[in-house]
Parts: structure tokens; C-alpha cells; sequence
């Protein structure tokens, strides 16, 4: 769990960040599932866009990502989601949170 400090200093970087991601009218495949793990793994924080023609919307995205992969929202705007999850690869440079 990431504190509201934590929180506000990720979303500064997110918010720099292009979306890698596009979630579409397939919603969550298991395919687009695994390449947010694998995202996250080698990034840490990655930021996803729910592109218009989907059934549900992007905070509803996001909090099923979140539950599946273990990861933290950080944030959801619009159709922009960002979730973090640390990294358990070594020799790898971390974020560092606050």
C-alpha cells in the first residue's frame, strides 16, 4: 500500500509519461492483462488509455488491473489510467519513493 504522499509524487511522474497501452472494445483480454505485467515489471508505473469505444470506463479498468496484477491505482483521469507495482527484478533501478 502506497501513502497519499507516495501517491502525489508518482502521479507527477505518470502524468509525463505517453500511454503504452490502449484498452479497446475487447476490454481485458488475457493477452493486453499479461503486457501490463510485463509493463509494469520492466517500468514500474504505466500509464493506459481506454480508448472510447468500450463498454466500461477507465476507473472500472483500472480497478480490475489493480486487483489482478497486485498493483496500486495511482491515478485515473478521463480515459487515462496509472498503475504502479515495484519491480521484483534485481539490478534494476527502482523508483524511489518518498
Amino acid at each position: 500500500m502506497i501513502t497519499t504522499k507516495q501517491r502525489a509524487f508518482l502521479r507527477g511522474l505518470g502524468n509525463a509519461l505517453e500511454p503504452v497501452v490502449q484498452i479497446g472494445k475487447e476490454g481485458l483480454t488475457d493477452n493486453l492483462v499479461e503486457s501490463v505485467n510485463l509493463l509494469l515489471e520492466a517500468r514500474e508505473l504505466v500509464k493506459i488509455k481506454v480508448l472510447k469505444n468500450t463498454d466500461d470506463d477507465a476507473r472500472h479498468f483500472a480497478e480490475e488491473l489493480a486487483s489482478t496484477l497486485s498493483a496500486e491505482i495511482v491515478q485515473v483521469i478521463g480515459n487515462n489510467l496509472i498503475l504502479y507495482k515495484k519491480s521484483t527484478r534485481k539490478n534494476f533501478k527502482h523508483i524511489e519513493l518518498p
